[in-house]
């Protein structure tokens, strides 16, 4: 039966990570619902780790093209402007996190409000977002990756979503929808292993063989789910936009708070 929710939440991992939704909500959210115990937070940080390597794997030719050419503008444009984008998140990770997870991450309130005012803002951002002027990854200039990476730092309130911020960031910032979920992937690689190396070094001291089979199990499905939503979700994108996942944030969110209230 372990191995069985290890499972679940690993697909649930994979399949919400890069979408505007918040997979660590969802995580929690999950974990709560087939009551499966994750003490220290051991699981939740290594299956992560599935996630970051498939996003890896499908964009494996543009990392390793960059990685062998950094002589080239266009290269070291690129490296710049992810190393760039990924500071704020850093700084305000490494100020605010101690204090988002002892008293934000144990409130799904919090999460459910995060959901709505999310929502919300992703359906006022569909309807009233500038002309785009950017319509490639790859060309965001260093000004707007930086700002796009401010949009990041929202993140760290569970519930708000990495990929939300900064899409919504970046569709604010004139760059194209589909521009903004693939600048979302780019930004993730170095954001998620160093949220990942964090997490592993404050939770080195309760890994242990023990859970190996779930950790394992949680990471593979981690990472076959985040690889097959990636494309497809950026196709979808370019032709319905994000208003789909506004609607099912607020009413997760409004399903949420009834759910607390009432029980």
């Amino acid at each position: 039966m372990s191995l069985f929710k290890a499972a679940l939440l690993g697909v649930l991992q994979g399949l919400t990570e890069f979408l505007p939704i918040s997979s660590t909500a969802h995580l929690l959210i999950g974990a709560r619902l087939i009551g499966y115990n994750d003490p220290g937070g051991v699981f939740t940080v290594m299956i992560q780790l599935g996630s970051i390597f498939a996003v890896m794997w499908l964009y494996r030719e543009k990392l390793i093209r960059v990685a062998t050419t950094l002589n080239d503008p266009d290269s070291r444009h690129f490296v710049i402007m992810v190393g760039v984008a990924t500071v704020p998140a850093l700084v305000a990770g490494a100020l605010l996190s101690k204090f988002i997870k002892s008293v934000l991450y144990g409130s799904f309130l919090v999460i459910a409000c995060a959901f709505i005012i999310g929502g919300i803002v992703i359906l006022v951002v569909e309807a009233t977002r500038p002309r785009p002027d950017i319509g490639d990854a790859e060309r965001v200039p260093i000004g707007r990756a930086f700002l796009v990476g401010v949009g990041q730092t929202f993140a760290l309130v569970p519930g708000v979503s990495r990929s939300g911020g900064t899409i919504i960031a970046a569709m604010l910032l004139k760059i194209d929808r589909a521009a903004a979920a693939e600048f979302s992937f780019f930004l993730a690689m170095p954001t998620m292993a160093a949220a990942f190396a964090h997490d592993f070094w404050e939770a080195r001291h309760s890994l242990g063989g023990a859970r190996g089979g779930e950790i394992a199990v949680g990471f593979v499905m981690a990472f076959i789910s985040s690889a097959l939503i990636v494309r497809p979700f950026l196709n979808y994108v370019r032709t319905h936009g994000f208003a789909p996942f506004a609607w099912y944030r607020i009413v997760l969110g409004v399903a949420m708070i009834v759910a607390i209230y009432w029980r």
